[in-house]
């Protein structure tokens, strides 16, 4: 879609400085950007590459004074680019519709207004299907389960038995909910299961990645609270509790029982224990080990994990081992030298007690 300079600024409500009708007929990158396109600047770190882009404009925050290009300044840059690409490119995306022939329907399923049905689908009995929700090709939904309204559920998704979604929730391709947690007691030498009978409660507004794995509770609930999303890789074991708004990265691991509050964020690959707290607000860098709680609006990283400063700390401690061996080689070969001190006169000298030593060429005495 074509749209101006002028027409943008009024979507956005943005402030335009430069030529108000500049055409705009596509999106990008501010790198990969090409004449015509519309781009944005979300950190003043980049903005040697305003000056280098090829776009034809670039939305910028309200305190970016002027640029080789038209800008639009605006509150939140990437929000309002997120507005632009849907405006000028809106989603191809064909959500299957209607139910296909091949779906199979169990007993006293529920099917909302509007709900889709891909090919292959499986809605065992009793189950729930929201108002205009979408479930494509491959998927199952198990027995006295329930989806919200709005949903979309793409390829290849398992819904176990009695798990409860929203509305609003993206699930993507591969993903498993309300799977067994990883439950087994040592009897005589060998691991016999313990029964997981709890269920997953995924509220409003959550979106799960591709091939995440949701364990069922032992007892009670696995919770995903509203707005949370959720990357690719992600495993989350039984009776976890996630709470509102929470970004977790590819790649983490939450151990079972363990809690993490609203507005946290789990960096790709953190790995946590079990039966620990994550507080609200905390920040847990990458490949970070958590063996212990973390407070509120605390910044952890490292292995173990400890604030983000002494981690730091730490790093550079670890970067020097190569030069503080060095040093401490050279102080064992010093020390090798004064063990093998020479003496050079045994005697006495007439009416005196001192002996004399040699050490790497320089005499030394020492009185006795």
């Amino acid at each position: 879609m074509q749209s101006t300079l002028s027409e943008i600024a009024r979507l956005i409500d943005g402030e335009i400085v430069g030529d108000p009708d500049t055409v705009i007929t596509g999106v990008s990158g501010i790198k990969e950007a090409r004449p015509g396109d519309i781009t944005f600047l979300a950190n003043s770190r980049y903005g040697s590459l305003a000056d280098e882009t090829n776009a034809s404009a670039i939305i910028t925050s309200k305190d970016v004074g002027s640029l080789l290009k038209p800008i639009i300044k605006t509150d939140n840059p990437s929000l309002a680019f997120t507005r632009v690409v849907s405006h000028i490119c809106p989603s191809q995306a064909r959500h299957p519709a209607g139910i296909h022939p091949s779906a199979i329907i169990g007993k006293n399923v529920s099917l909302g207004k509007d709900a889709a049905l891909g090919a292959y689908v499986v809605i065992d009995d009793n189950a729930v299907i929201g108002d205009r929700t979408v479930i494509y090709p491959g998927c199952f939904i198990g027995c006295g389960s329930s989806i919200g309204n709005d949903c979309v559920v793409y390829p290849h998704v398992s819904i176990r038995e009695k798990i409860t979604i929203g509305s609003r929730v993206i699930i993507h391709s591969g993903t498993v909910i309300g799977s067994d947690g990883f439950g087994f007691i040592n009897v005589n030498g060998r691991h016999q299961k313990i029964p997981q009978i709890g269920t997953v409660e995924i509220q409003d507004d959550v979106e799960i990645g591709a091939n995440v794995t949701i364990d069922r509770a032992r007892f009670d609930k696995t919770i995903v609270g509203q707005g949370t999303k959720i990357d690719n890789l992600v495993q989350i074991a039984h009776n976890v509790i996630i709470g509102e708004n929470t970004l977790i990265i590819s790649q983490v691991g939450i151990s079972g029982s363990t809690v993490i509050g609203n507005n946290a964020i789990l960096a790709g690959q953190a790995g946590l224990v079990g039966h620990i707290t994550i507080g609200d607000g905390a920040i847990i860098a990458a490949q970070a080990g958590v063996t212990k709680s973390v407070p509120a609006n605390t910044f952890v990283s490292g292995y173990p994990a400890r604030p983000h400063s002494e981690a730091k700390k730490v790093n550079a401690c670890l970067q020097r081992l190569p030069r503080l061996y060095e040093e401490v080689s050279a102080l064992k070969k010093r020390l090798a030298e004064l063990e093998k001190l020479e003496t050079l006169h045994p005697a006495k000298e007439a009416g005196s007690n001192k002996h004399f030593w040699r050490i790497g060429g320089t005499f030394l005495s020492r009185s006795r």
